[in-house]
């Protein structure tokens, strides 16, 4: 336990999915006051939080909302100290086919959390994507970068990150971007490409994915939330963006076979068509330039490719019940 968190008050939007849900659970364990802002359903689903410990999940607080109200920001946002925003539709296929919901969310929502911190004086980490790069255009990729909206739900968040920005410049809101390249680990749902690989292996001698020459930069679960906790600790809020990726990259058709290593297997990998995306939105190459958050905040990621995908595999084994596999969902 540091004293950073022991005994504040933390809000945790997106707090049910893959890596809000890794946060709050560290965050209680480092003696945060923790609220877990969650969208409403009428199943009362809280996501991944539901896979916590009792002991943890007991101490943290459910609240259920919209992004898109700012009430209800407003209100979850009371008296807190610092708060996380990973809330967002992160869905690339479903922005096509539902671009309006994803900027309404993305955009509106980012700001509502924006005014609730200018009026409650909370400090804000807020969440990007590597996705707001595109397609390189030199490597590795630095927070300098151009950002190009190569999907909808790139450019929504684009939209979200210069709002933070301009909020920080024109209102002294306390803010710090971190821009996570794409993270894996236990929890992640088939809607991401390492569990759609696992989950068709474990299941069958086939494998149907999308573009296998796409490269990207992976980064472990525990490591991209360290990053988070070690952003907040940090008290910059300097209105600036720190890339959290390792350096390394790896294409897709390359992590496939890396994984059937770890299995012992060897399927059959077929390109499906209906997972490929649109020819001039497809982003063709990630890796991240991390020098600014190791020298910002000391960040550096410690679980390397191979032991981050074991931990996967293991993990997604002992709950299939959770997936479909070989299912193509938004």
């Amino acid at each position: 336990m540091t004293e950073k968190w022991n005994g504040r008050t933390v809000l945790v939007t997106g707090a049910g999915g893959f890596i809000g849900s890794r946060l709050c659970e560290r965050l209680v364990e480092e003696g945060a006051s923790v609220r877990a802002f969650v969208r409403y359903t009428s199943r009362a689903e809280i996501g991944l939080l539901k896979q916590l410990s009792p002991g943890i999940l007991a101490n943290i607080e459910i609240i259920r909302g919209d992004l898109r109200d700012f009430r209800a920001i407003e209100q979850a946002g009371r008296e807190v100290d610092t708060l996380f925003h990973l809330g967002a539709l992160i869905s690339i296929p479903y922005s096509y086919v539902h671009p309006v919901e994803t900027v309404q969310t993305n955009v509106l929502g980012t700001m509502n959390v924006l005014e609730a911190c200018r009026k409650t004086g909370a400090k804000l980490v807020h969440t990007s994507t590597s996705e707001v790069y595109g397609t390189a255009l030199r490597v590795p990729i630095d927070e300098d970068h151009p950002l190009q909206g190569q999907s909808p739900y790139s450019a929504s968040k684009i939209g979200a990150d210069k709002l933070v920005e301009s909020y920080y410049r024109s209102f002294d809101v306390p803010a710090i971007t971190v821009r996570p390249f794409n993270t894996y680990g236990p929890g992640q749902s088939n809607r991401a490409v390492i569990p759609t690989i696992i989950t068709q292996a474990l299941s069958g001698d086939v494998i149907r994915l999308g573009n296998l020459d796409a490269i990207r930069d992976f980064t472990y679960l525990d490591d991209t939330v360290e990053g988070f906790l070690l952003a907040g600790k940090a008290e910059l809020w300097n209105g600036e963006t720190y890339n959290l990726g390792t350096g390394e990259e790896i294409s897709i058709g390359a992590i496939a076979g890396l994984i059937f290593g770890i299995m012992g297997k060897q399927p059959e990998i077929l390109v499906d068509a209906k997972r490929l995306r649109p020819e001039k939105s497809e982003v063709m190459r990630l890796i991240s330039d991390n020098q600014k958050a190791k020298k910002a905040f000391r960040w550096q990621p410690r679980v390397g490719m191979e032991e981050g995908l074991r931990r996967t595999i293991n993990w997604i084994s002992a709950h299939m019940e959770l997936y479909k596999p070989g299912e193509y969902g938004l």
